[in-house]
């Protein structure tokens, strides 16, 4: 099974006068796993579902494989499909599930049962090949869904919400199942959730959709650490905001006045704000809780946020402060330390400092909000 290339060229989808997709630009290499994460009605299933052929662009053209496909019919697209509702047929057995695009397509009885084996075996499920659906998990059924897609052969995968029936256990099991066997396969998979775990857990490149575009494109490691705006900050994990003045910047450092009298620094070469805003504009300063920590009022240096304790919660591998700012408009700040069992708890109305990372910091215009 060999991936191949899709190129998606300036699609765009509209439904009268709304637009569910515009102008999207895609190019994808053979054998990559991109996921494609936004909210709810930020087109990503829309783009998909034009992906497989079930909607057709109002403009753009899609090129798979070196062909375009713009005008095929799903059926001639050679893509496997996976849902969330994986649609499988309850009168036929799980052979006869995975079988079923295959006697479609004309293949031989013998040859039928020998990659529907194969796919069994792919998808860790040797032995189920005479069960019915009703007889199988949830998690079980998920597999035979992609043991289905898969056996054709395809060199293109879409995935839609496949893991979202699951519980969080099983999901997170399912997620290095599917990586590990797309990689196995060299199958290029594009993958659409809302899920931002899911997508940082199993993707080579993610595609940030927001209001039917594409918001950011990038590795994991890239999307999280250097978000571009604040919608992909707050979308992509948990992150703290506080709002401020930009007062401007010298020798490498910007000036955020967050109230009379906290003013705070973040270094220009890790902030993501350009700096070109006039002084006295509006910004937002971003901080993830876990690149941030607590220290004694007073003893978190010029630099640091004072705050009181709201609560402190034990959540497993970490601890979770929430943090009342001094400042400002007194936001809860989230801060996460590790779960050492070193540190007494904090007491409610404990005054601290919150000290931040400076190359955990991002710096945004405020329109963007």
């Amino acid at each position: 099974m060999i991936g191949a290339p899709v190129f998606i060229d300036r699609i765009s989808k509209a439904y009268g006068s709304q637009t569910a997709v515009s102008d999207v630009t895609l190019d994808i290499p053979a054998g990559e796993f991109l996921s494609i994460l936004g909210p709810s009605g930020s087109g990503k299933t829309t783009l998909l579902t034009m992906i497989a052929g079930f909607e057709s662009p109002s403009a753009g053209r899609l090129v798979i494989g070196g062909r375009d496909v713009t005008a095929v019919s799903p059926d001639r697209r050679n893509i496997g499909m996976v849902f969330q509702r994986y649609a499988l047929f309850p009168h036929l057995t799980v052979a006869e599930n995975i079988a079923f695009p295959l006697k479609m397509r004309g293949i031989g009885k013998d040859l039928r049962a020998e990659r529907v084996k194969r796919a069994l075996d792919l998808v860790q499920l040797p032995d189920y090949a005479r069960r019915y659906p009703h007889e199988l998990s949830g998690g079980q059924q998920q597999r035979v869904a992609v043991a289905r897609a898969i056996v054709f052969e395809p060199p293109v995968l879409l995935m839609d919400e496949p893991l979202g029936a699951l519980d969080k256990k099983l999901r997170e099991s399912m997620q290095i199942e599917i990586k590990q066997l797309q990689q196995r396969l060299g199958a290029t998979v594009i993958y659409v959730t809302h899920d931002q775990e899911e997508a940082l857990t199993m993707s080579d490149r993610i595609a940030v959709m927001a209001k039917g575009k594409i918001a950011q494109l990038g590795s994991p490691a890239d999307i999280y650490r250097n978000p571009q705006t604040a919608f992909v900050a707050d979308f992509i994990g948990k992150m703290n905001f506080l709002r401020g003045e930009f007062l401007g910047e010298t020798a490498g450092s910007q000036a955020i006045k967050l109230d009379e009298n906290v003013v705070f620094h973040t270094p220009s070469a890790v902030s993501g704000y350009d700096g070109a805003a006039r002084i006295g504009g509006r910004v937002r300063l971003a901080l993830r809780p876990e690149r941030l920590g607590l220290a004694a009022r007073g003893a978190g240096g010029k630099n640091a946020l004072p705050g009181r304790i709201e609560t402190s919660v034990f959540a497993g591998s970490f601890d979770l402060h929430l943090v009342r700012a001094d400042f400002g408009s007194h936001d809860i700040l989230q801060v996460q330390t590790p779960a050492d069992g070193m540190q007494a708890p904090f007491v409610k109305g404990t005054l601290v400092d919150v000290v931040a990372e400076q190359d955990g910091l991002r710096l945004f215009a405020d329109v963007e909000a």
